[in-house]
């Protein structure tokens, strides 16, 4: 008999077995592969290391990892500031601007567009501000309707990055959340008492206009020394000795009596616990639990997806192409994601060489953006190809649901009593690991709220 179990061993499920554990209670956790982490993982290419695909720890100064990390950490791995964003043009890079006195002399669209897009994005904020909810309308239904094609491409480009969609099915409220224009609501925990995300709002409320203009979005921003793996390995070396990982375990069947969880069931066992605590997909949940109510079926079958293809690409030489610290997340013909993740730390390629992740958005089948992938590499890079030495491709979904007009977040409780989300279809708010991360605090609330844990 457990305290807690925790089905999936990703970033999201290890994070809740870290805080509960710490917290005295005794957990399980059971994940179906042989490696955990899930995305938030590194491992050896032909000598390269790769990461489960480009990642930006976003909000880590003052979000929800590094709440997570100074309370329940043994060891904080090293971090590494991680740079600019770019667009990549015939003249070579220029930085995306991350605030409006930077997208004033951002001369790669044009200026009347520059003023259009700033008035619109200072009218959408207000609105947000002020509560207004923006979270199905979409990025395409704020933009004025008269700018040029380049334009389009851009934002639309910027929608793919943050979500995973067009312009015209991400939500309005993704770009001003994740692109750091808002600063993120988060509990911050002491010893005696709980800041709850309410004062965390009102502080937003106050400031988030002024950092419209000054906000630089890449300064709380970084990458893990040694990659993703080192973060990965911070977690696990910190789990107390009452969390129990099984990994080849994959759960079948979440057990439910009257209501409320009491266990799980794989192809060999059955375990009982007070709590479940699911980090897996939230799609998955009706394979699992057969009496779901329908209008929450109903709302589990609305969650969005997005697929992402990675092309690593280990370099013979390291290219002046590819000078920078950060990425480059547009080209006028199509939008992509670059990141020289080498050239933050020398471990992760051999002596004298470079490994650059290209990440694409799937539209249509993996095959076919395999092909137009590469069009676009060898469109913006024509040399590149002399230079490749290991290709190796990755198909993921970044994140397990897609902040979209039509989309469903169905958050961290669930109708199940004693049954909890987390990851990144638990919650809205940022991205990525900053995302499960935050999915982990309102996890804490909840439990705490209903008795679980000690106040």
């Amino acid at each position: 008999m457990y305290d807690v179990i925790v089905v999936g061993g990703g970033i999201s499920g290890l994070l809740s077995a870290l805080v509960l554990g710490k917290h005295g209670k005794k957990v399980l956790v059971l994940e179906k592969r042989k490696y955990l982490g899930g995305n938030c993982n590194s491992y050896r290419v032909d000598g390269f290391q790769v990461d489960t695909g480009p990642h930006a720890i976003t909000h880590l100064q003052k979000g929800p990892l590094r709440v997570l990390m100074d309370r329940y950490f043994d060891y904080i791995p090293a971090f590494i500031d991680y740079g600019t964003y770019y667009s990549r043009t015939s003249d070579g890079i220029k930085p995306i601007p991350s605030n409006l006195r930077e997208f004033v002399t951002f001369d790669v669209l044009p200026k009347k567009d520059r003023l259009m897009l700033s008035q619109a994005l200072t009218r959408a904020l207000t609105l947000f501000t002020f509560g207004i909810d923006m979270s199905k309308e979409s990025v395409y239904s704020r933009l004025p309707h008269n700018l040029s094609e380049d334009t389009y491409n851009f934002v639309d480009t910027i929608s793919y990055f943050l979500s995973g969609k067009s312009m015209k099915e991400t939500s309005i409220y993704r770009i001003l959340e994740g692109s750091s224009f808002v600063r993120d609501s988060v509990m911050y925990e002491t010893q005696d008492q709980t800041i709850t995300d309410q004062l965390a709002e009102q502080i937003t409320n106050i400031t988030s206009l002024g950092r419209l203009v000054t906000n630089k979005t890449a300064s709380a921003q970084a990458y893990p020394r040694g990659g993703l793996k080192t973060l990965l390995g911070s977690v696990l070396h910190s789990l107390p000795d009452n969390v129990e990982i099984r990994t080849d375990t994959c759960v079948k069947q979440i057990l439910t009596d009257g209501g409320k969880a009491y266990g799980v069931s794989t192809d060999d066992e059955s375990y009982r616990a007070d709590t479940i605590v699911h980090s897996g997909f939230a799609k998955d949940l009706p394979s699992m639990i057969t009496d779901l109510p329908a209008d929450y079926l109903r709302d589990l079958r609305r969650i969005d997806q997005a697929r992402g293809l990675c092309i690593w690409l280990g370099l013979s030489k390291q290219l002046k192409e590819f000078d920078y610290i950060g990425s480059e997340i547009w080209f006028k013909e199509k939008a992509y994601w670059a990141m020289p993740i080498s050239n933050y730390s020398h471990t992760i390629a051999p002596k004298g060489k470079q490994l650059v992740g290209f990440m694409f958005a799937v539209k249509d089948s993996v095959k076919s953006e395999k092909r137009r992938a590469w069009e676009t590499i060898h469109r913006v890079f024509p040399d590149i190809e002399k230079y490749i030495e290991m290709t190796h491709y990755q198909v993921t979904i970044p994140e397990k649901a897609s902040v979209s007009i039509e989309g469903y977040i169905p958050g961290v409780r669930t109708p199940v009593k004693d049954l909890y989300l987390v990851g990144t279809d638990a919650v809205a708010r940022s991205m990525g690991i900053t995302r499960a991360a935050f999915s982990v605090i309102d996890l804490l609330k909840c439990v705490r709220e209903d008795g679980y844990l000690k106040p």
